[in-house]
């Protein structure tokens, strides 16, 4: 199927959703014969960012590779779904404006929705003092001014912030959704 290429970057604090709204995101989209590439921020610093830590300088790099890469999928007619807290709103903004078909997806839970979550268990430890420079307890995150989308996670059910993922991308022409009889 060709279409045209568009970045969906979803941001928020971890424990936010922006991973299960993103998986589900792709897995409607493949199912719908899209072209979709997924780059979740835990997967790529395991690989693409290696190496850099949690200061400003080192997320922001972080940041912009992820950016370089989606640039690269995008320009090439390809979905691609970014999920990264990228807590800083001048970076996002700059990746925005390199990318163009941009369409950022703010996943906002409030902080202590996210804590409760906790998964990982990193605000935990982040409380404790064990994780420094953890965004969101001893680091900022910037929550973004405009956001194309904005999903709700702690009043909105899964389906409701995929719905409104799509119905967004659609409304912005980058995808056509089935008609439902």
């Amino acid at each position: 199927m060709e279409h045209k290429g568009v970045t969906i970057w979803f941001t928020g604090l971890s424990g936010a959703g922006k991973t299960t709204i993103s998986r589900e995101v792709e897995a409607r989209l493949r199912a719908q014969g899209y072209k979709v590439e997924v780059l979740d921020g835990d997967v790529v610093r395991t690989h693409l960012t290696k190496g850099l830590g949690y200061s400003k300088e080192d997320r922001d790099e972080n940041i912009r590779r992820i950016g370089f890469v989606a640039h690269l999928l995008t320009r090439n007619g390809v979905i691609v779904i970014v999920s990264a807290i990228s807590p800083y709103r001048a970076i996002r903004d700059e990746i925005r404006a390199k990318i163009g078909n941009f369409v950022e997806v703010y996943v906002n839970a409030p902080l202590e929705v996210c804590e409760a979550r906790d998964v990982k268990g990193l605000y935990k430890k982040a409380r404790a003092g064990e994780i420094k420079m953890f965004t969101g307890i001893d680091d900022p995150y910037e929550p973004p001014l405009n956001p194309e989308i904005e999903c709700r996670t702690d009043i909105e059910t899964l389906e409701e912030s995929v719905e409104k993922v799509l119905r967004g991308l659609e409304k912005l022409g980058y995808i056509s959704l089935p008609v439902v009889s």
